[in-house]
């Protein structure tokens, strides 16, 4: 997602339910698929024991997502298989386990985000590209409205090291003549959990200042598992955008960096180093902007929505409200 401790490797983290029931998430529908069009699809390939298309509670459309439960587990991977990026209804479907233990997925561990894609690399394009270095729990391609990569995507392995290794071999390395970026994803925190942070933002960079310089200043606090300076179009190349990300291995590391540098100056700009915002404040504070300002709006359609992270984009914005 980290960006998001595992259970022991050797305990199951698929969906099982009663009896030993497994389920698998299948993504990307045609908004028409019925209950009975993905039950019939998935019979073909095993016995199912119930199957579900999720729909809005308001509209009754369908959400473009739906599961598909099996008596046995040999009987779902057997369907996953089979059906993974086939085609329902004239688009293809993406298949995925379903995963038990919620809290694995929001700590993160394994999380990694691509940036730079080549728009011709579709979902399966994806897949198949990091499926070598581990088991997938799950990936995402971004895609606007009409289902066109928007050049980013996300892909979690069940394991640190194998997200290690996918950001080792491929970090740089050129997908149909494009060099991709590749990296961890920033770790996500529950709001029940300790307040320590790895994940820093620093703004007011120098336009010169390249990512090795920027990050040779970072490690004299401590090692860290990434660094970069966000910039206009391809990644190294382009423009700096004057602010950047690191993410540090010690929260301590992280604390000491916050204390010494903010509001220092470098090359005559002072720096604003804060602690990276995580998703669920982030959500937390679009929630809090959207009730004042339905309770100012007396009924407008309009909302104002505040406190933004300065990466939250257009299409981003669209993509949190549409759901």
């Amino acid at each position: 997602m980290d960006c998001w401790t595992w259970f022991r490797e050797e305990q199951s983290i698929y969906e099982m339910g009663e009896e030993g029931k497994t389920s698998l998430y299948v993504g990307d529908l045609e908004p028409s698929v019925t209950d009975s069009e993905l039950f019939d699809a998935f019979s073909h390939a095993s016995h199912v024991s119930s199957v579900r298309v999720c729909r809005d509670l308001t509209t009754g459309g369908s959400l473009g997502y739906g599961y598909v439960t099996f008596d046995y587990p040999q009987e779902a991977k057997r369907a996953m298989e089979m059906l993974n990026f086939t085609a329902l209804k004239g688009r293809s479907i993406i298949v995925m386990y379903y995963v038990h233990y919620p809290s694995l997925l929001k700590r993160g561990v394994g999380n990694i985000f691509i940036m730079n894609l080549d728009k011709s690399i579709d979902q399966k394009g994806l897949y198949d590209t990091f499926s070598c270095f581990g088991s997938i729990l799950r990936f995402k391609l971004a895609t606007d409205a009409s289902g066109k990569s928007r050049g980013f995507g996300f892909v979690q392995y069940n394991t640190e090291e194998s997200a290690h290794k996918a950001i080792e071999h491929m970090n740089g390395m050129l997908l149909n003549d494009t060099e991709v970026y590749v990296g961890p994803f920033l770790q996500r925190d529950s709001p029940s959990e300790k307040a320590t942070f790895t994940d820093i933002y620093v703004k007011n960079l120098s336009k010169s200042l390249t990512d090795e310089e920027l990050n040779t200043i970072f490690q004299d606090f401590g090692p860290t598992t990434s660094c970069v300076i966000i910039r206009d179009g391809e990644v190294p190349q382009g423009k700096s955008k004057g602010f950047g990300f690191v993410n540090f291995k010690n929260p301590e590391d992280a604390e000491k960096f916050v204390e010494a540098l903010n509001g220092k100056k470098f090359d005559d700009k002072e720096w604003f180093v804060t602690k990276s915002k995580k998703k669920y404040q982030r959500e937390s504070e679009v929630k809090r902007g959207l009730k004042h300002a339905v309770n100012m709006s007396q009924g407008s359609s309009n909302v104002c929505v505040t406190k933004l992270d300065k990466r939250v984009t257009d299409e981003i914005l669209k993509d949190f409200f549409s759901s």
